[in-house]
């Protein structure tokens, strides 16, 4: 079997000189937007983090081994594969064992992440807690990742399809902060505000790479998440929204989905269901959400 992680050259150069780098996650083109779009974005995110000084890490895994620093080709290859696997931690030794491809989910692409010394890490939208979790147990395994490998995660909030209130519960149990950019509304993915409150706020990236550094000094395990809303210009109605999950739950629950073929399902359906402008918003809040990302690299790689 080959070493299980392989870390590009650009991004093992830049970490080990002090450089910024910002991890970048797969799943979004392997399982979150439809082709061609997805290798479109994939390459677009790459290239906001480079204008803005950043080595880009778009981390997934590749004939078993878990790369942290995709080549374009790579990145072609999995947005590609009709079977590509959806691989969360659990399922790295898996992929490594029976050589699979997989885009990773936010818990494996921090662990990757962090193995490779990357600090910072932008996605779209948070895994989190399901609704009738009390009675499924169905949570994130990027819950129980993130309260115990350290990366600086920027987000739009839970996915909207989640339970958010339940989600922050659990991060606050699990000794995880969540932090505001500019609002102290925690984000509702496709729109500004869930309707749920934060305690903090922050105003600037530097203060983002501070309580990171504050965090590391009194040895905390967990993650620091910083919630960046989705820009006003891009974000959907939360009235409509509102119906249209509602109808996706019921149109899950019909098929019988379950498992990790939810997500997929319930965010394909508001697709659809949208015309299209949910894709939109997601894109739009992902691409914000790198450049925050870059900018925080930034500010920790110059201290």
């Amino acid at each position: 079997m080959n070493e299980p992680i392989r870390v590009s050259e650009e991004v093992s150069d830049a970490v080990a000189a002090g450089r910024p780098v910002l991890a970048l996650e797969s799943t979004i083109f392997t399982h979150g937007l439809p082709r061609p779009r997805n290798v479109e974005v994939a390459a677009r995110g790459e290239r906001v983090a480079r204008e803005l000084g950043v080595v880009p890490a778009t981390i997934g895994v590749v004939d078993g081994v878990g790369v942290v620093g995709l080549s374009g080709g790579e990145i072609e290859r999995l947005a590609h594969d009709d079977d590509v696997a959806k691989a969360s931690v659990r399922d790295l030794p898996v992929c490594a064992a029976l050589g699979r491809n997989a885009g990773t989910t936010i818990a494996a692409t921090t662990l990757l992440a962090r193995r490779a010394g990357i600090s910072v890490f932008s996605t779209g939208g948070l895994g989190g807690v399901h609704h009738h979790a009390s009675t499924t147990f169905d949570e994130s395994a990027d819950l129980v990742t993130l309260a115990h490998e350290a990366i600086v995660l920027v987000s739009s909030g839970a996915k909207a399809i989640l339970d958010i209130p339940a989600t922050l519960e659990r991060f606050e149990t699990l000794s995880v902060p969540v932090i505001g950019y500019r609002t102290l509304d925690y984000p509702g993915f496709y729109v500004r505000s869930s309707g749920h409150r934060l305690t903090s706020r922050i105003e600037t990236p530097g203060q983002a790479a501070e309580i990171f550094r504050a965090s590391q000094a009194l040895g905390l395990p967990a993650s620091v998440l910083i919630a960046n809303p989705i820009p006003e210009a891009d974000s959907l109605d939360p009235h409509d929204l509102d119906a249209v999950i509602e109808e996706a739950w019921a149109a899950a629950e019909a098929d019988r989905i379950s498992g990790q073929a939810t997500t997929p399902y319930l965010l394909d359906y508001i697709r659809r269901a949208t015309g299209d402008r949910s894709l939109e918003a997601n894109v739009a809040l992902y691409l914000n959400n790198v450049r925050l990302g870059a900018r925080i690299a930034t500010a920790l790689a110059s201290a």
